[in-house]
């Protein structure tokens, strides 16, 4: 049984990071899929209800089939915060965003998160933030106004523009804001339970102002391979990429959950240039590799558990040797 228990102690990580890989990779494709359904008749308001709608269903269906547990109407309440920081203010932000700008400027947008969780960890949580993570900082705001700058000089969708590439960024900041406050929550609870009361939340917020608009979209006649990517966003961008977030969100902390958004612009670069959907000019290189190395040097720099346990460590070891 200890044999077996250690076994299932190391595969737990492994099957924590495979899962955020997976999940990256599929929001990685989700942004070029995404962009070529908004201009074959599905606006970005269509493609917000169409996610947070068709996910809802597909989770509490979903939940039918999985151990029942107990909510009490506290944390269903406390879900309501997270639905708004987690899924409306992410999705709505980051959808409408990515129907302006460029399926590449909206994945090196995402790779900011990590800086944004940890300014929020310094003042939610207190976090210390060093040297190198000011460094890091400061190297990943240049890549971002880069961007920006380039977007504000282009007016084709295909290198990116300004609005797009704002709310695309506030995407990320309302997500890192949704992980360093409701950590608990969600690791309170199993996948399904999450995010069925997540979804059913921003449902309730989000339909009563887009169901028309939306109908009317739907009652039009649409191409068979908009449909198709449309489902590609909903079911595996959205249900299938969220399941195995929360699964990687319940064992890696948040600032290694932030760091997999590595993933999601290689894969939107790579299919945004073979689908004709984005073009790649040298700033958009030299912003990559500016909020690479910004968000290298922001995660790979001392959390504040780490300085108390490393000063345990050298008070355990003082100790020994007046001993």
């Amino acid at each position: 049984m200890k044999e077996n228990g250690k076994n299932i102690g190391l595969n737990r990580p492994l099957v924590a990071h495979a899962s955020m890989f997976m999940a990256c990779a599929g929001w990685g494709l989700m942004a070029p899929v995404g962009k070529d359904a908004m201009t074959h008749g599905i606006t970005g308001l269509d493609m917000v209800t169409l996610r947070i709608v068709g996910a809802c269903v597909l989770f509490w269906l979903t939940s039918l089939f999985v151990k029942h547990e107990h909510v009490p109407l506290r944390d269903k309440l406390r879900f309501i915060g997270a639905a708004i920081f987690g899924l409306v203010c992410n999705q709505c932000c980051f959808t409408l965003g990515l129907s302006l700008t460029s399926p590449i400027n909206a994945s090196i947008v995402t790779t900011s998160m990590p800086i944004f969780a940890m300014l929020l960890a310094a003042v939610i949580l207190r976090e210390p933030i060093t040297g190198k993570k000011a460094v890091g900082v400061l190297m990943g705001c240049s890549g971002a106004l880069i961007l920006i700058l380039t977007s504000a000089a282009h007016v084709s969708s295909k290198v990116g523009d300004l609005r797009g590439d704002l709310l695309c960024l506030f995407a990320q900041f309302s997500f890192a804001l949704y992980l360093s406050m409701f950590n608990p929550l969600i690791r309170r609870y199993s996948v399904f339970t999450v995010n069925k009361w997540m979804f059913l939340w921003a449902t309730c917020l989000v339909l009563p102002f887009t169901a028309s608009h939306t109908w009317q979209t739907v009652s039009s006649p649409l191409s068979a391979s908009t449909w198709m990517e449309a489902a590609y966003v909903v079911v595996v961008g959205t249900f299938f990429c969220y399941i195995l977030t929360m699964i990687g969100q319940r064992t890696l902390r948040p600032t290694v959950v932030s760091v997999y958004n590595y993933v999601q612009p290689m894969v939107s670069v790579l299919f945004s240039v073979l689908m004709g959907l984005g073009v790649l000019k040298l700033s958009h290189a030299l912003a990559v590799i500016l909020v690479f190395s910004g968000v290298w040097l922001v995660t790979k720099s001392k959390s504040r558990r780490d300085m108390e346990l490393a000063h345990q460590e050298e008070q355990a070891i003082g100790q020994n040797k007046t001993f």
